[in-house]
């Protein structure tokens, strides 16, 4: 196998799990305090969790929520994306749904692509 089929696979074959590596939060420096945009990792649970997001969104940070615990079909659900697409709105950000379980919210000044890399 060359170098190019182990970075780019060979076609037809599937990756493996030992393909992949598991990184640890504790193995990469995580001081942001010189970082102009952050990017938050959030779950929503219920409607006290958008409040952080907001505040987050607010602050000029870029947030990722977890939505898998509400379908999209969900009144609450609904009522909870109704509000951080009008924050999006007041800050000039963007806010988009990447399959049925995130919300990915931008301050001013990052934009979300609605297409997909690759295949």
């Amino acid at each position: 196998m060359g170098l190019m089929s182990k970075i780019l696979g060979e076609s037809g074959s599937s990756r493996r799990t030992d393909d992949y590596v598991e990184l640890s939060a504790d193995d990469f420096e995580t001081d942001t305090a010189d970082a102009d945009t952050t990017v938050r990792i959030a779950r929503i649970s219920d409607q006290q969790d958008v409040i952080d997001i907001k505040d987050a969104v607010y602050d000029g940070d870029i947030v990722i929520a977890d939505i898998t615990r509400h379908t999209t079909q969900d009144q609450t659900m609904e009522h909870i994306t109704d509000e951080l697409k009008q924050v999006a709105g007041e800050v000039g950000g963007d806010i988009v749904q990447k399959d049925d379980d995130q919300l990915i919210i931008t301050p001013s000044g990052v934009a979300i692509s609605r297409e997909r890399l690759g295949r």
